[in-house]
């Protein structure tokens, strides 16, 4: 999955294969419809999400091939935008893997995110300890000053709560997550850290607890991205040890999607939630 082509940019090579083929023109016609400089391999490769595309040549395929909704030449179009354009994790380029500067790009550009996790918590809204010793623990081949660096970017990662149009955050952090052992008061810092957060009124935090019945989540974390032009680019990523996986078809999204509500129903309630939280904090002073 690492080499494979940034999902933005393979969600609109999609879907200008799906309007061409809809106009029932080859990869052939739009080239010679289009003009110089375009052939048949530059369309194939465009379809296939390995080339990016400006603005204005993109007009002119939403053009020919009869795109007159500005709602959904929009939706292209910040896709375009989007595929190309470089963020401040490419300077990081040598220490995270493609699917990491993926998820962070995708976070960049998303408006909501649903996670689901059941051994860590979210990264993006980790303490620096708590992001120190995790990576630590994962990344066993990574030396002090890698480590150090992939602390910064899980923090830097964070920014994105308070951008002038923040991030919004639903979590549902499994039970046993608060109660790992991570360091002397890692932990508390973590927890304290939570409860901050739940002030917060784009951040939504749910404790999934010990004896909840059997749910859809016993299958492992996901977290779910969704973004402000079209619920149907949401994407879902599910994370490996080393690498990730972007599910991207709108009926698998789906699924994941009714698994979150469901374990929205079984997680505490807000304030139960807090309160539970905070129990555990004390109990790690």
């Amino acid at each position: 999955m690492g080499s494979s082509p940034p999902v933005r940019r393979r969600r609109l090579g999609a879907e200008l294969r799906t309007l061409r083929e809809g106009k029932g023109l080859k990869q052939e016609a739009s080239a010679e419809r289009i003009g110089p400089g375009w052939d048949k391999s530059r369309v194939s490769r465009l379809e296939g999400g390995t080339l990016g595309i400006k603005a204005d040549d993109l007009v002119k395929l939403l053009d020919l091939y009869g795109v007159e909704d500005q709602a959904k030449r929009d939706v292209l179009l910040a896709l375009a935008r989007a595929g190309a354009r470089r963020g401040w994790w490419q300077t990081y380029k040598d220490i995270i893997s493609p699917a990491y500067a993926e998820l962070i790009a995708l976070e960049a550009d998303a408006k909501s995110l649903r996670s689901y996790q059941t051994l860590l918590i979210p990264g993006l809204l980790q303490t620096a300890a708590y992001a120190r010793a995790s990576i630590s623990a994962i990344n066993l081949a990574s030396t002090p000053d890698q480590v150090n660096a992939l602390v910064e970017v899980r923090q830097a990662r964070q920014a994105v709560l308070s951008r002038p149009k923040p991030l919004e955050v639903w979590a549902i952090i499994h039970e046993a997550v608060l109660r790992a052992t991570m360091g002397p008061g890692v932990m508390r810092d973590q927890c304290q850290r939570l409860l901050d957060l739940m002030e917060l009124p784009h951040v939504s935090i749910q404790i999934l607890p010990l004896d909840a019945p059997p749910h859809p989540g016993m299958a492992g974390g996901f977290t779910v991205l969704g973004f402000p032009e079209s619920a149907d680019l949401d994407v879902v990523h599910v994370e490996h040890l080393a690498n990730a996986l972007y599910v991207e078809d709108a009926a698998d999204v789906s699924v994941y999607s009714s698994a979150f509500e469901h374990l929205r129903a079984h997680a505490l309630p807000f304030d139960k939630s807090a309160d539970l939280t905070a129990r555990i904090k004390q109990e790690q002073s």
